[in-house]
């Protein structure tokens, strides 16, 4: 399958990764490819720039957002919430028509001296923006309640026996994203409903963010048992 993940920060790169292992096509979307290639310092987390992750993923091809989003039958958004729609945009809406858009997006706002909070959450989402603003697309929401290791390796954990969530207007792009989520390792797939149901697992980052500091690590999920 041929796959564009849109952003190439440690969300995209570990989404990417994981396409690129398990053999699919892969195109990572940037700004300006040039200067994504050129960059020799960690981001603001100590992460390795792009490049280093490039020398692993070699077949990995980097393009434009519009570049990357034409190539492809499954667009991810792997940006960061606060200028998803802006990077949307620029991959072109005739790009996104009628494709499955796996959005894995939170909208965080960081503010200096204090935790996170939400740009939108109760009566919006994200999520909902995202299928406003591109009618055309077929938007599903998953991935975001997990840090980007475990989005891609959930096995990493317990197996892979922790809950994950997926919703969306589109019953066929919905099962799309599960198989894909499944190929990734995950073994709870639950499907919430239509993509309002970000709400709900958008505002769930309040209280994933206190778990990581009540956990001293990131590395942890959810069960729902039933």
């Amino acid at each position: 399958m041929l796959v564009a993940v849109l952003g190439t920060g440690m969300v995209g790169q570990a989404i990417a990764g994981r396409f690129d292992e398990l053999g699919h096509q892969v195109y990572v979307g940037t700004r300006d490819p040039v200067a994504t290639m050129i960059r020799t310092e960690p981001d603001h987390l100590g992460n390795p720039p792009f490049p280093a992750w490039h020398e692993q993923h070699p077949e990995a091809r980097l393009a434009t957002y519009a570049d990357a989003a034409a190539a492809a039958e499954l667009v991810v958004n792997a940006t960061p919430g606060a200028v998803s729609l802006q990077v949307l945009e620029a991959a072109g809406a005739e790009h996104l028509d009628g494709k499955v858009l796996m959005d894995i997006s939170n909208p965080l706002v960081f503010t200096p001296g204090g935790p996170p909070t939400l740009f939108v959450k109760d009566d919006d989402s994200l999520g909902e923006q995202i299928q406003r603003a591109f009618p055309g697309a077929r938007v599903v929401k998953a991935l975001n309640t997990v840090n980007a290791t475990l989005m891609a390796h959930p096995a990493l954990l317990a197996g892979g026996d922790h809950s994950i969530f997926v919703c969306g207007d589109d019953a066929a792009a919905k099962a799309q994203v599960t198989e894909v989520l499944t190929s990734f390792g995950h073994t709870d797939v639950i499907d919430l409903g239509d993509i309002g149901a970000s709400r709900g697992v958008e505002m769930y980052l309040p209280v994933w963010l206190r778990l990581m500091g009540a956990l001293g690590t990131s590395r942890f999920s959810i069960k729902v048992v039933r």
